[in-house]
């Protein structure tokens, strides 16, 4: 049988290695003849996304950064941390830059036979093709506007701009650093001992294309000597939510189901979460000599939205609170979640959370 995928993201390139080795051939519609890859977005990894990348996907190893320590501050408390977060010293999770994983991505797929890339078509051809399983990653597409439109969507009136800095070498530079500013928040995440990703997530309604990034970096620079601020790029930032997940034999999968504020870097944890339970869908079909066919998109739905929606509920409400923390002159809020924090039940159940994702 043969899958036809729509988009050539990181999470459409994931999918496409996870059902080649079912011996599935897979057709892959990229919508660009030459994609550029924005070297200044990077991606945050769950380390139990990260085994399950490692052992059933490819060997990332080489190209990721791990994170061990994770120190969050506010305006009010810029110079001692409110939370933090530690594993003994063990991997919390990993830092990746998105083009160097696309790039790993689409070099084992064209090892592949059972691979095609493609120009994107339109709906009625695509038809024509007789696939068994149409999955739909790509927004612009027109079989998102006929489909998938149907969602509950906020607009943070936020743009975040992102950059990489070159600093002199840190030995261990594996504390990712979250401020959350009057502005916005603004992360530090390490990706080398020379380089480190920085998000600032700006709230504006729109965007600013003279924005100084590098004003804000060296405002909220928690302890790198930089030597250089790299050219940033920017995104508006909105959360969405689809309503249904699947029209007959076609799935909306990756950001069209889920898309949420980039703060605790869980949006691709979720797809990856969302690629786990497909791919376990598929096998039991196959274990049990069944059709792999669209009932299997079906289940995927029932076992899936509910914790997606509450996930990215809770991430949202992150947001909000500290939204709301940086515009009352009170360190009230600050003191609680500091008392909560040190509290190791609660600080393991976050961790756990952001780790795993819901399990109900």
């Amino acid at each position: 049988m043969k899958v036809c995928i729509i988009g050539d993201g990181l999470v459409s390139l994931t999918l496409a290695n996870v059902l080649i080795q079912k011996e599935l051939a897979v057709d892959i519609l990229s919508g660009k003849k030459n994609n550029t890859y924005d070297k200044s977005r990077t991606l945050g990894i769950s380390k139990s996304n990260i085994d399950y990348f490692n052992s059933q996907i490819i060997n990332i190893e080489k190209i990721l950064w791990r994170i061990k320590h994770i120190k969050i501050y506010t305006e009010k408390n810029i110079k001692e941390e409110i939370l933090k977060f530690n594993n003994n010293n063990q991997q919390i999770f990993s830092i990746i830059k998105n083009y160097e994983l696309q790039r790993e991505l689409k070099r084992n797929l064209r090892k592949n036979k059972l691979i095609q890339f493609k120009r994107t078509a339109n709906y009625e051809n695509i038809l024509k093709q007789e696939y068994k399983l149409i999955i739909n990653c790509d927004s612009k597409h027109q079989i998102t506007k006929k489909f998938f439109s149907n969602k509950i969507t906020k607009n943070y009136n936020s743009y975040a701009y992102t950059t990489i800095i070159n600093h002199k070498k840190v030995i261990n530079n594996n504390t990712a650093f979250q401020n959350f500013t009057n502005g916005g928040p603004i992360a530090f995440l390490p990706i080398s001992e020379t380089q480190t990703s920085v998000v600032y997530s700006l709230r504006v309604k729109k965007k600013i294309n003279d924005f100084d990034i590098k004003k804000m970096i060296k405002k909220y620079n928690p302890i790198y000597l930089i030597k250089k601020i790299h050219d940033y790029n920017c995104f508006e930032l909105r959360s969405s939510h689809l309503r249904k997940y699947y029209k007959d034999n076609i799935l909306a999968f990756g950001d069209l189901l889920h898309k949420i504020h980039p703060l605790a870097g869980q949006g691709f944890n979720m797809s990856l979460r969302d690629i786990k339970l497909l791919s376990d869908l598929i096998d039991e079909k196959i274990s049990l000599g069944l059709d792999i066919d669209s009932s299997i998109f079906k289940e995927f739905q029932k076992n899936s939205q509910h914790k997606n929606y509450l996930f990215s509920a809770g991430n949202d409400w992150i947001y909000e609170f500290f939204n709301f923390e940086s515009k009352v002159n009170s360190n009230l809020l600050n003191k609680s979640v500091n008392i909560i924090g040190k509290n190791k039940i609660i600080n393991n159940f976050f961790k756990k959370l952001a780790d795993n994702g819901l399990r109900i």
